[in-house]
Parts: structure tokens; C-alpha cells; sequence
């Protein structure tokens, strides 16, 4: 009997990046690489064992709606003020400086102007992932490091997201007017019919049905994908409507009882994000983008710690503190690793730019972790001294 294809690929997908992250944890490295690199031995470059590119396409696209669903139901207003209480100075600087040095790089390395801005953004987000993971619980939850860690990491969050909905929603589309128009329109509608559906229907009906677990995780499913072809109807993007569906309820307490029970569900497409960007990954490309992607990921490495040391220092924190701050933020993100992906299918940037940035991404990813996990205390560390869960 014939198996099923994508049920065979599925299973190609999990088995091969449960066996490969299992190696990853025992050798200190970001899972997320794992899954690339998956994607790069299952996909059309190595083995093709993998090579439907609709099925590759459609996974990071379902990956990316929910991702922006989770962080909108993730900007409660108390945040954002504490954010931008806290941070906001550093993080609007550190941003400039990082877009600037990532955008001469690309220029310097024969990218178009185009081209080179996206790089140049691409270079301002640091990763949540690593950012997070390796701070030891401790430090996160009561100490001034993890507060400004998590503040500067939200704030460049919603630079990004603010960057992800431009590039999605149309409004680049300057050359038709009547698109422009609708998408200007139909932004605030949506926005209006959200949060108003939300107030009057939506929590009424969790509220009446909230002992239902199962009933509430299919009303949130429900409504991050509904919203989403609404928007896409609309003229806008799947990924706004998503962003907008998770926004409209953050205010609700059931907010963060959805945000926990959608996470597995969350990390299930973020899986299949990561291997389809690996799997569009064209190794014979990479030969003409690995040195300028040592060059911009050493700029980078160098840059974002001396950067956060200085930057933070001017307001008035430690140089310890600041030195440490900066390793740990010294990376690029998972949101490069998206703006990539979207700018390669709006058709922005070339697959050469597109290489670049991952494969930037990929060696920050693996240097700042290794300098990390040796300098500072994590969970992981190599040393029983630096050891903190």
C-alpha cells in the first residue's frame, strides 16, 4: 500500500527534528537551527525527500498566522507602558545603530537599496528565544536583568510586528491607488469590528461556556483563523487579521489561559516554519553568501554588545550589567528569519538576500549562544558555577 505524502512527510519532519534536537540540547545548541537544518537535508537541496514546495509554502504561512495571534494576545496595556517606561531610549537607538550598520554591510556587499534596507532591519531584532531560555528563572522573574532584558525584547517585538504588518498588509502597493485605499479603509473597520464583536458576543460566550476547556480552545482557533480570511478578503493579510484577533482579546483575563493552551499548538507550526525555511534554503547558493554572511554576523557580534553596553550605561545602568545584557541580546532574531520569508514571497528581495540573512542568522545564533553559555549564568551552562536554573 502506498502511504499517504503528507502524512509520510509529517512524519520525515518530527522524527528527523526529535532526533536532531535531541543533539542540539546535548551539544548547546539553538533548537531552532535544528529545524532549519532539517529542513535543508529533507528539502528539494538535499535529499528531496521533502520537496512539495505548495506543502512547504503553506506550513510557514499557517506557522507565521498563528505566531502573530500569540503575540497579539501577548501586548496587554500594563506592558506597554512598563516597556516604554523602561527601555524605550536604548531600544530606539540600539535600533537605528543596528539598521544602519546592517544596510551598509548589504550595500558594501553589491546588494540594490532595496535589498539592503530589508538586511538592515533584519539586523535590529535580537532573539527572544535565546534571550529568554538562557536567562536562569531567578534572574527573569526578580532581578533588573531580566527586566530590561524582557523590555528591550518586547520593545523590538513591536518594531517588528509593526514591520511584519507593513510588508503583509499592502501598503508598500503605492503604485495602485485604489489597493492603497482599500487597504487604509479596511485596517480600521476590522480593528472596529474586533474589538466590538469581541465585548459583545465573544467574552459572553466564554464566560457562559468557560468550564468547556475544549470549547475555548476551538473559539480561539476559530477566531484567529476567521479574522484572518476576513482580512484577507479585505485586501489586508492572514497575518494582520491574526494580529488584530489576538490584540482584541489581550485585555480579557481568559487571555492568558488561551495564550498557554494554543502554545503547543503554536510550536507544532513553528516546527514546520522553520523546516520550510530550511527546505527554500538553495545550497548552491551558499557559496556566494557565506562570506558576506561571516562579515555581517561578525559586524553583528561585535556591534550589539558594545552597543547595549555603551547605551545603557548613558542611562545610568552598570557596566556589568550592561556588558551582560549586550552578550545576551548580541544576536540576530527568529523575526529576521520572518521578515526573510515574507520579503522573498512579496517578491522584495532576492533569494541571495534572503540566503544572507539566514545564514546570518544561523551563525549569531550558534556564536552568542556558545558565548553565553561560558560567560554567564544559565540553565545550561558547562560549569557547575555558572549553572542557574
Amino acid at each position: 500500500m502506498d502511504s499517504d505524502p503528507l502524512i509520510f512527510s509529517f512524519f520525515l519532519i518530527f522524527s528527523s527534528a526529535a532526533i536532531l534536537a535531541t543533539l542540539a540540547l546535548y551539544t548547546r545548541q539553538p533548537l531552532i537551527v535544528a529545524y532549519i537544518a532539517i529542513g535543508v537535508i529533507l528539502g528539494p537541496s538535499g535529499t528531496a525527500l521533502v520537496n512539495d514546495p505548495s506543502l512547504i509554502s503553506s506550513v510557514g504561512k499557517i506557522g507565521i498566522i498563528f505566531l502573530l495571534f500569540l503575540i497579539g494576545l501577548d501586548m496587554q496595556p500594563s506592558k506597554l507602558r512598563n516597556m516604554l517606561k523602561n527601555a524605550s531610549v536604548v531600544a530606539l537607538l540600539s535600533s537605528v545603530i543596528f539598521f544602519v550598520l546592517g544596510a551598509l554591510v548589504a550595500l558594501a556587499c553589491g546588494f540594490s537599496v532595496t535589498e539592503a534596507i530589508v538586511i538592515g532591519i533584519a539586523m535590529i531584532f535580537s532573539s527572544t528565544i535565546i534571550g529568554i531560555k538562557l536567562l536562569p528563572t531567578t534572574v527573569l522573574h526578580h532581578r533588573h536583568t531580566g527586566e530590561l532584558v524582557i523590555s528591550l525584547l518586547l520593545l523590538q517585538d513591536m518594531i517588528a510586528i509593526i514591520v511584519l504588518l507593513v510588508l503583509t498588509g499592502g501598503f508598500l502597493e503605492f503604485s495602485g491607488a485604489p489597493k492603497l485605499i482599500r487597504v487604509l479603509v479596511s485596517l480600521p473597520l476590522i480593528i472596529l469590528f474586533a474589538f466590538v464583536f469581541v465585548r459583545y458576543v465573544l467574552l459572553k460566550l466564554l464566560e457562559k461556556f468557560d468550564a468547556f476547556h475544549e470549547y475555548i480552545f476551538l473559539i480561539a482557533v476559530g477566531w484567529c483563523l476567521g479574522l484572518s480570511e476576513i482580512a484577507e478578503l479585505a485586501g489586508l493579510s492572514r497575518e494582520v487579521g491574526a494580529f488584530v484577533a489576538g490584540v482584541s482579546i489581550a485585555t480579557s483575563p481568559i487571555a492568558y489561559y488561551i495564550a498557554g493552551s494554543l502554545k503547543p499548538l503554536r510550536d507544532f507550526f513553528l516546527v514546520l516554519f522553520f523546516f520550510s525555511l530550511g527546505a527554500s534554503f538553495h545550497l548552491e547558493l551558499l557559496g556566494e553568501v557565506i562570506g558576506p554572511a561571516i562579515l555581517l554576523a561578525g559586524v553583528m557580534l561585535v556591534a550589539k554588545p558594545f552597543v547595549f553596553r555603551y547605551l545603557l550605561h548613558g542611562v545610568s545602568e552598570s557596566v556589568p550589567l550592561a556588558w551582560e545584557i549586550g552578550f545576551r541580546l548580541g544576536q540576530i532574531s527568529e523575526f529576521s528569519l520572518l521578515i526573510a520569508f515574507i520579503a522573498t514571497s512579496e517578491a522584495l528581495i532576492g533569494q541571495d538576500a534572503s540566503h544572507l540573512i539566514q545564514a546570518t542568522a544561523i551563525i549569531t545564533f550558534l556564536v552568542s549562544s556558545y558565548l553565553v553559555v561560558f560567560r554567564y549564568p544559565t540553565p545550561i551552562a558547562t560549569t557547575e558555577a555558572l549553572r542557574r536554573d
